[in-house]
């Protein structure tokens, strides 16, 4: 039973990170401008279905190049959804502003089932498939890969905020644009930043975990449904409060699917969310309340 718990809790970890990845673009957009983003778990797939398509073939590109690239595409239609649809919408309601989103994010759907169509692909495995045992539990590099490639990129948007003058600018746009733009803060330059590193981390989301679940021109529904929950579970406004959610909620999927039953994990984590709403609206790690100012 101890064996089965860890393996569970592996798993757990694994899908947790990638939850985390998507749950802090939604906190970083949120931040930034306000936004809830519902095209964040298009970023996702987009991410590695380009990967995907640059890698394929005998002329395809060195996997180390198409992972590259397939980032800056992702970040280029990032930037792109920024300056063409969310900033002309700029002092729209908080409806308008989802609507948006939500439009973008068909909108992307549609245009990879015309260039990608239905079928599912699969990254090979950036160190192989060899799984490493841990006592009986089994755990494959990949799972590595995407554990490690959270941790870091969690601790690189720390420090981006925290210790660059870019990041702090972005922090005083979300604070208040008038003040920002006043003290000379580029405020629309700051915004194509935010949702370019949104992008970016939503890329590296999808790149990471597709050689383990496969990718689609529809993968990113649920991702961005599961991230947008760990985000709102861990505190929307909090960008480590939501990495935390993410965490937790890939954890409860794990041991609800293993202990319970897996025609239930999806359920479960709906329900334990809901549960946080209703108890603490704040999430579990956002403050009890916020005023902008």
């Amino acid at each position: 039973m101890a064996d089965q718990i860890l393996q569970f809790l592996l798993t757990g970890i694994t899908v947790g990170a990638t939850y985390a990845l998507v749950a802090l673009g939604f906190a970083i957009i949120y931040n930034a401008s306000d936004v809830v983003n519902f095209a964040q778990g298009e970023f996702v797939m987009i991410g590695a279905m380009s990967a995907v398509a640059l890698s394929a073939g005998d002329n395809g590109l060195p996997m180390p190049v198409a992972l590259l690239l397939a980032v800056l595409i992702t970040v280029c239609v990032g930037v792109l959804l920024q300056r063409f649809a969310i900033a002309p919408a700029r002092g729209a309601s908080v409806v308008t502003t989802i609507i948006i989103t939500i439009g973008a994010s068909i909108f992307l759907r549609g245009v990879a089932l015309l260039v990608w169509g239905k079928d599912i692909f699969a990254l090979p495995a950036f160190s192989g498939e060899q799984p490493i045992h841990i006592g009986q539990a089994t755990l494959l590099p990949q799972n590595l890969w995407v554990m490690g490639g959270t941790g870091v990129m969690v601790l690189g948007v720390h420090w981006f905020f925290s210790h660059t003058a870019v990041g702090k600018a972005v922090l005083a746009c979300s604070c208040n644009r008038t003040a920002a733009h006043l003290m000379g803060i580029n405020v629309g330059l700051m915004m194509l930043i935010a949702y370019g590193l949104s992008a970016f981390l939503g890329a590296m989301a999808g790149v990471l975990v597709a050689p383990i679940t496969f990718t689609s021109y529809d993968a990113g529904v649920m991702l961005g449904l599961k991230g947008f929950s760990a985000a709102i579970l861990g505190g929307m406004g909090n960008p480590m409060g939501a990495v935390a959610g993410g965490l937790l909620l890939g954890l409860i999927e794990s041991l609800s699917a293993g202990l319970i039953s897996s025609g239930y994990k999806d359920a479960i984590g709906f329900v334990i969310l809901l549960l946080v709403l209703f108890f603490r609206p704040s999430g579990l790690f956002g403050r009890a309340s916020v005023e902008r100012v």
